[in-house]
């Protein structure tokens, strides 16, 4: 499976651009919203991180049926200290 995402960027008037890539981003709201694909048909949607930042989002989207998709939002944090390497996120971690 290749790791390049098929584009199709359209202007107002309609026109239509076709390209590819690995990965992208979208300004929105000042921050940059970036789209790859995270291996097994997933696709990971992250916002950079900016200084001062704790924390930062990435959505993973799985395809599941036909008409169905799993979403699950992952917090990480914006620097990893070497105590919390191995953490893995569970029920009992209070976050």
């Amino acid at each position: 499976m290749s790791d390049a995402l098929q584009l199709i960027l359209e202007d107002t008037d309609g026109t239509q651009l076709e390209t590819s890539c690995t990965r992208f981003a979208v300004i929105w709201q000042g921050k940059e919203v970036w789209i790859q694909t995270a291996g097994n048909g997933q696709l990971l949607i992250g916002v950079d991180v900016e200084e001062g930042d704790a924390e930062y989002a990435n959505l993973l989207l799985r395809p599941l049926a036909t008409n169905l998709v799993s979403l699950q939002l992952e917090m990480e944090p914006a620097e990893v200290d070497d105590e919390d390497e191995g953490h893995v996120h569970g029920p009992d971690c209070n976050h």
